[in-house]
């Protein structure tokens, strides 16, 4: 997956098809179909998003009970690469380099990961409340750590480069 960082017509040689506009819709239909190809298990209920590492389902509240659709969906992205870490799909294994910080390398994972799904799925990535959290925790990690940004954001691109491959898969076989 590639992400546009110069202006098509400063590359030379560079011939981009322009993307397609799709209305809210269309883009939330996308999501949803996206979404629903992942082979996790999604479980709705109570006031919370996350994802239960013992039991190896993502838990969100109802759909009604978020703001709109790419809230939904931007709560699902961020929970979804927390799911891509288990042992049996990319084995994420974050204690041996960043100790008792490596929570906070995770949810940054989560973060850039949601952002990065959100951008190919052209929703928004929702602001949550507990980011300033999340960011007191995440400049400790990075101050201390000058490679942690590049180790955690490669991270975050495996999961959504792996979750785009599951959902095309399960597509395709469906």
């Amino acid at each position: 997956m590639g992400y546009p960082v110069f202006n098509a017509a400063q590359v030379e040689g560079f011939d981009s098809a322009p993307p397609r506009p799709l209305s809210d819709g269309q883009r939330i239909k996308e999501a949803q179909d996206f979404f629903a190809a992942l082979p996790a298990e999604i479980r709705h209920g109570g006031s919370e998003a996350y994802y239960h590492i013992e039991g190896d389902f993502i838990q969100l509240p109802e759909f009604e009970r978020f703001r709109g659709a790419n809230y939904y969906y931007s709560a699902l992205a961020h929970e979804a690469v927390h799911w891509t870490g288990a042992k049996s799909r990319l084995d994420r294994q974050l204690i041996s380099r960043f100790g008792s910080e490596a929570s906070a390398v995770e949810e940054l994972i989560a973060e850039l990961g949601a952002a990065f799904l959100a951008a190919q799925l052209g929703i928004f990535s929702e602001q949550r409340g507990n980011h300033a959290g999340y960011i007191a925790s995440w400049l400790k990690v990075l101050t201390s750590d000058k490679r942690a940004i590049c180790s955690a954001a490669s991270k975050a691109q495996q999961a959504a480069d792996w979750l785009i491959a599951q959902s095309a898969l399960q597509t395709i076989s469906a």
